[in-house]
């Protein structure tokens, strides 16, 4: 008898959480470990928003909701896309999801067809290319290089585009390089698209986690074409603190948003019923919580920033958005540590691990073997310790 299925024993493991994981079993053991691994904030979830699901639960709101979310988030989804990017969209155009990572994966798996080319800006997320392959389309890498603060140009996206391409896979603020397009960047790449007439997802889950003088600016706002071929995709993990609340959300022309919804329900159907209760509450609030999470956030990015600029061998681009730098450190490869010689980012990781007590995510998993990933979502105190140790191990690189 035959086992797994080719499209599910072909995904590969996530770095990120072999890296966790291993962080995790040696704290558990008593081990001084310092982790810049977090793809979440360090903070609770705002007491206001916790007290709206205490009052679902109050009300009974515990049963199945529409497979595509209660109407009651679903029009908050509209309102924040009005206020925020000057977007209208009716209810019907909103698919609320488990989770920004969900609502992706069904965004693609109503769009992509097999053979399907996928263009995806490098360094990416991990997990972009392992749901295209899943979909039996072809993730199409576009070297995003260091020199232009990992950000891809209008020339570069069009001479990846092919007569296979279907779709544009973005992301802005950027998980892992903290990248942000200003609005002429953005309607450059849409000009690029509607010329080719070929889709976007525009993932803009970290829209409000950014620092400095740019602010992001929405795919589908560049035009009415952009407008109807572009999914937006975004959330309150990260906004507001709620990772594990798991409520994702996505706005798109109605045919499409109609297709997801129907495909939702026969997976997961609704989300969770007292979560949407909980992330209706985040949207339709002041955001004062918000922005002192942010401010946190940006007085860390700043102590970090600072102690890398005093590191011989290793650099970093400066981020503007989301909580992640990217520690460039291939000038160590080829060195030793006791033995073990650094060859890449994941013997690099591995031995800072081992050796330093010191938790990073490799860049393989994001396409950028040269660098590892660091968040800032830890405190100051903890994260300066910790990059002390990652300068002590690469000065003792021999």
């Amino acid at each position: 008898m035959k086992g797994l299925a080719k499209r599910i024993a072909s995904i590969s493991p996530s770095l990120t959480l072999a890296v966790s994981a291993k962080a995790k079993q040696m704290k558990a053991a008593g081990e001084d470990v310092i982790s810049f691994g977090a793809g979440e904030p360090d903070f609770n979830t705002p007491v206001h928003i916790i007290e709206a699901a205490k009052s679902a639960l109050d009300r009974g709101e515990t049963k199945y909701t529409p497979a595509a979310g209660t109407l009651a988030l679903r029009r908050a989804v509209c309102e924040k896309f009005r206020r925020d990017n000057g977007l209208e969209y009716s209810s019907s155009e909103i698919v609320i999801s488990n989770g920004a990572k969900h609502s992706i994966f069904n965004a693609c798996f109503a769009l992509i067809d097999e053979g399907d080319e996928v263009l995806i800006p490098a360094p990416y997320w991990l997990t972009y290319p392992e749901i295209v392959r899943m979909l039996g389309g072809t993730p199409v890498f576009i070297p995003a290089k260091k020199e232009r603060g990992f950000k891809i140009s209008p020339e570069e996206l069009r001479a990846a585009i092919t007569p296979r391409t279907k779709l544009f896979l973005f992301n802005s603020p950027c998980n892992p390089t903290g990248a942000v397009y200003s609005e002429a960047e953005v309607r450059a790449l849409a000009a690029v698209c509607e010329e080719a007439g070929i889709w976007t997802i525009s993932d803009e889950i970290y829209e409000k986690l950014v620092y400095g003088s740019v602010r992001p600016f929405s795919f589908a706002a560049c035009s009415d074409w952009a407008k109807e071929h572009t999914v937006t995709v975004n959330g309150v993990s990260k906004t507001y603190a709620m990772t594990g609340w798991r409520i994702g959300y996505l706005a798109a022309p109605k045919e499409i948003a109609a297709a997801i919804a129907s495909f939702q329900s026969h997976t997961t159907s609704n989300p969770n019923s007292v979560a949407q209760a909980a992330a209706a509450e985040a949207l339709s609030s002041p955001e004062a919580a918000v922005e002192e999470m942010v401010a946190r956030f940006a007085r860390r990015r700043t102590a970090m920033l600072e102690r890398i600029s005093e590191m011989e061998r290793a650099y970093c681009i400066v981020p503007d958005g989301a909580f992640y730098a990217m520690l460039v450190v291939s000038g160590v490869y080829g060195r030793s540590f006791g033995g073990r010689k650094i060859q890449d980012s994941v013997s690099f990781a591995d031995a800072l691990l081992d050796c330093s007590k010191v938790a990073v995510v490799p860049g393989a998993a994001f396409g950028a073997d040269d660098c590892v990933r660091l968040s800032y979502s830890l405190s100051v105190k903890e994260m300066l310790e910790g990059l002390d140790r990652i300068d002590a191990f690469l000065l003792s690189l021999i």
